[in-house]
């Protein structure tokens, strides 16, 4: 018997894992990325970017987290459209955590615990976005959105569809400046969670005083606003730098660095040095959080990145190292990913 209910709920943190981005390039300038990403991966981080596309695109992307506990796949393809006057892109986001043991009937009715009866099940989080971008008559000036449907299972447990809607804009001048503005969720983001009620009930009562209702069965993700600029420079034709700085905008109450009790705000940088655009150093820092300590006071954490790339005709490799230093509460991962531009079949 399945059981859904109508209550709704929003949250601070919900459907966390389409925060953690796509592509090592971008997580080795600590995300910092939405005035300049300009290929298959801005359906992610700014629509608006995907005009930028020349030809068929590609990027595949793996990441580890929590000791190798949690896997965090993601792929996506764009194409241009109307001689590059607009594009589209799909792409779909995996975050699991597979093989956990369910003990909810270790032990039997006579009170024997029984390991055969131990069973794995899996808990996972997909999103499948659909992007398409457009050049306005303004030079330098496009338009994107994101269509997202978001599919979550905890085992037989329960499951959850959910919808929602982003936009961007990105603005780039002749003398290499851009600007972006990405706006996640903008109509806020359902959830709705079926709960198989006969499964539940072999966990109420496990621990007295706990699970003794069901819980919310519907979530909404609240907007969130990402504001970017970043600059260009040019060195005797053979170094190529990048700079850009982020602003990250929730309308809620959280432990960024600066918070109210109608939004918060935490600032990222992140850059890019490129040696005839084969060969890419990449750092940045972001994710600045004021930590509660033990005696109550507060610590200011932060989250420095670093990462390399190489490229060659339409192949492009990227690696990303996070928590340099583990100066945040985040825990460190490697981060791997490869792109394919397929005009190099051409």
């Amino acid at each position: 018997m399945v059981c859904s209910l109508q209550a709704q709920t929003a949250r601070k943190y919900s459907n966390e894992f389409l925060n953690i981005g796509v592509g090592a390039d971008a997580f080795g300038k600590a995300n910092t990325v939405v005035a300049s990403t300009a290929d298959v991966n801005s359906g992610y981080w700014n629509p608006a970017g995907l005009i930028n596309v020349e030809d068929y695109e590609i990027s595949l992307m793996h990441a580890a987290y929590f000791a190798n506990i949690a896997n965090y796949d993601y792929i996506g393809g764009a194409m241009p459209l109307d001689d590059g006057k607009s594009a589209v892109a799909f792409s779909m986001i995996r975050f699991g955590v597979d093989d956990i043991m369910n003990t909810t009937k270790l032990i039997d009715d006579q009170g024997v615990i029984n390991y055969d009866r131990i069973s794995l099940f899996s808990a996972a989080d997909y999103a499948f976005t659909f992007s398409y971008a457009r050049q306005t008559p303004v030079e330098g000036l496009s338009y994107g959105a994101n269509a997202k449907v978001i599919r979550r299972i905890i085992g037989k447990f329960a499951d959850s569809w959910g919808f929602g809607f982003d936009v961007g804009l990105q603005y780039h001048t002749e003398n290499n400046w851009s600007f972006g503005l990405m706006a996640r969720d903008i109509t806020t983001t359902y959830n709705t969670w079926s709960i198989d009620k006969n499964r539940y009930k072999d966990i109420q009562d496990a621990v007295e005083g706990q699970n003794q209702e069901l819980p919310e069965t519907t979530e909404i993700t609240l907007p969130k606003l990402q504001l970017g600029v970043a600059k260009s420079f040019d060195f005797h034709e053979d170094w190529q730098v990048q700079t850009e700085l982020n602003l990250h905008t929730r309308f809620t109450k959280t432990h960024d660095i600066i918070s109210t009790s109608a939004m918060s705000i935490t600032p990222s940088f992140g850059f890019e040095v490129g040696y005839i655009n084969m060969v890419y150093l990449r750092g940045g820092i972001g994710n600045f959080q004021n930590e509660e300590q033990f005696d109550g006071s507060d610590r200011l954490g932060f989250q420095p990145n670093f990462g390399v790339g190489f490229k060659y005709k339409g192949i492009k490799v990227d690696y990303a190292f996070t928590d340099i230093g583990d100066q945040s509460i985040a825990l460190y991962s490697n981060v791997f990913s490869i792109s394919l531009d397929w005009s190099i079949f051409r």
